[in-house]
């Protein structure tokens, strides 16, 4: 057996194995993995210029990956229902300094308001505070081999960004956001 019948023979294996492996997996698209935990959740209603509506209890959002995807698109529906996370200095809403709120791109729950954001010079658009504590959700991330704190729509349980304790007063806190997980609402 020669040199190039060896090679050729294992690009062929290694082609005929990738066309197998996209036959049988349906892709994103068709799949039927469910993304969010049934149930119910209280969050608090704001209007677009922020006044607070009072707490309402809503059914959570659940939905399968290809509805996820047809609703947000591929850029979104990677960084809001994978944890992917946008390139810095890319997001849409990074300058945006217009008064109003900042919704779930998943579910439009009121997530963050104008008047808490602020310039941290990292590229993704930070906050200092959260519109309710009640609407966003704080769990552990050891993705990165450290440890970090994700935020996540109560709601729908779309990925936001990631919190840390390097922000401004009052809170000193910095909700570091994709914008692809959120949609400006002006006031």
């Amino acid at each position: 057996m020669t040199r190039r019948v060896f090679v050729a023979g294992g690009a062929a294996v290694a082609a005929s194995y990738a066309v197998l492996v996209m036959r049988r997996a349906p892709g994103v698209e068709a799949s039927v993995a469910i993304h969010g935990t049934p149930g119910e959740v209280t969050i608090v209603n704001f209007s677009n210029d922020g006044k607070n509506l009072g707490k309402q209890t809503v059914a959570k959002i659940v939905k399968t990956d290809g509805e996820w995807l047809r609703q947000l698109g591929k850029n979104s529906f990677e960084i809001a229902r994978e944890a992917d996370t946008e390139m810095p200095y890319s997001g849409v809403s990074l300058n945006e300094h217009s008064k109003g709120v900042f919704r779930c791109v998943g579910c439009d729950t009121a997530l963050f308001d104008s008047l808490t954001k602020f310039e941290s010079g990292t590229g993704w658009p930070s906050f200092w505070a959260p519109i309710a504590k009640e609407n966003v959700s704080e769990v552990a991330d050891h993705s990165l081999g450290v440890e970090r704190t994700e935020v996540k729509c109560v709601r729908c349980e779309g990925h936001l960004g990631h919190v840390f304790d390097d922000g401004p007063a009052p809170t000193g806190l910095r909700y570091c956001m994709n914008s692809a997980s959120m949609k400006f609402v002006k006031a």
